[in-house]
């Protein structure tokens, strides 16, 4: 019995709507190309697909019917002998992400088929039975409510102990109606960044004393200084401390110091960390820090492509960042953790979560991180931080932390 490959592979991923609205209905006409034992001609095909798409999950249901009049084509039966065919399905849709003007498909599902063979269905075999499908296609959009629809759907159908096959290729109008679902706006926040002064030698100021050793680079040429490239007497800064005495000789105008001329050390972020120590000076209010006042726990606020480990362009200034930090303090190691949303499957989520963890590794390491300080592991879904029953409490949950430990 030849069979008809035509059987796509439903890939789960980030589901994209042709439409923002609720309901689709799609007239279709088509033709279908039956099995040889079936013993009809090609026939040519009409019916129509309701498609539901209020639903927050990635396939979407879909209704079908499907109507011929097909004429036999053998011996068996008296010339000119036809039979009415109707098939109805319901299936599940997924729709891909819009490449160029074209939004991709796929689908598959249940029906049931039903042949008006009359007395026919004895010398035939073609009895009323169940069958299942599967198919591709593809909408192109002209607005955002009407479309070409395009499919190709094959059917396998069991029939007194042989298996029929019917491959119908159909083409309609789509046309989409009804209320608009609503859309989370995308979570954003800013990363914690971490910025390190670079020292360049050299006597601006000629003054005899090096930059790099220079508290007052400043000087007037020809003045006396001392070690510290400071006038030896006098209080240039104005803030209450000789020059001879003062550390910071560079102190801003009404800025409170101590007694070596320098500003007071204070907490600025409220993390319990001095600012002299503090090498995480913006730390959001509240968490939890290290000695250096860094936090043991940051997210990274890293976006993917859809159901993908590849890491959206826009996202690898927040990598560089951090590769930055971790190369400037090289007594830290970091930690990747992967985390998805509930959807899918637990053993897909995992598996996922373990594959982005490892694509942030590999770019700190392309970064020149070395690769004993950085580890990678994922969580899949578990320990959310937010509701997965919410859209905005799911985007908060599809996350990348990065945990520091002191070597």
């Amino acid at each position: 019995m030849k069979r008809l490959l035509l059987i796509p592979a439903l890939l789960l991923g980030s589901v994209a709507m042709a439409t923002g609205y609720n309901y689709e209905i799609t007239p279709l006409i088509g033709y279908n190309v039956a099995e040889g034992n079936t013993d009809l001609d090609n026939y040519t095909t009409f019916g129509a697909e309701f498609q539901y798409n209020g639903l927050d999950s990635v396939i979407k249901p879909e209704l079908s019917l499907l109507y011929s009049k097909a004429d036999y084509n053998t011996n068996k039966l008296p010339s000119g002998t036809d039979t009415e065919v109707w098939r109805f399905a319901l299936n599940g849709v997924y729709e891909y992400d819009k490449v160029g003007a074209v939004i991709p498909l796929a689908k598959a599902g249940l029906g049931y088929e039903s042949m008006n063979d009359g007395s026919y269905t004895s010398n035939t075999g073609n009895a009323d039975s169940a069958f299942i499908d599967a198919g591709i296609g593809a909408k192109i959009p002209f607005n955002d409510m009407i479309a070409l629809k395009l499919e190709a759907v094959y059917m396998l159908k069991y029939n007194d102990n042989r298996y029929d096959n019917n491959l119908a290729v159909l083409a309609g109008l789509n046309i989409a109606f009804g209320e608009k679902a609503q859309k989370a706006a995308p979570v954003k926040e800013e990363p914690v960044v971490v910025a390190a002064a670079v020292v360049v030698d050299g006597d601006d100021d000629k003054d005899g004393v090096l930059n790099s050793a220079d508290k007052c680079p400043t000087t007037p040429a020809g003045s006396r200084v001392d070690v510290k490239g400071c006038f030896l007497d006098g209080d240039d800064d104005n803030d209450g401390v000789l020059n001879a005495s003062d550390s910071c000789l560079a102190s801003a105008p009404g800025e409170k110091v101590d007694a070596s001329g320098c500003k007071v050390d204070t907490d600025d972020d409220k993390d319990g960390v001095l600012n002299s120590k503090d090498i995480c000076p913006n730390t959001p209010l509240g968490d939890a820090v290290n000695s250096d006042g860094c936090p043991a726990k940051v997210t990274l606020h890293v976006k993917f492509e859809n159901n993908s480990d590849v890491v959206n362009q826009e996202s690898y200034d927040i990598i560089g960042k951090y590769a930055d930090f971790l190369n400037n303090y090289s007594s830290y190691s970091a930690k990747i953790i992967g985390y998805t949303d509930s959807r899918g499957s637990t053993d897909y989520n995992q598996k996922l979560s373990e594959k982005r963890a490892n694509a942030i590794k590999s770019m700190l390491l392309k970064k020149g991180v070395p690769a004993e300080r950085l580890s990678s592991v994922g969580m899949g879904e578990s320990n959310p931080v937010a509701d997965n029953a919410t859209k905005e409490g799911r985007a908060q949950n599809r996350r990348i932390e990065a945990e520091l430990t002191k070597n």
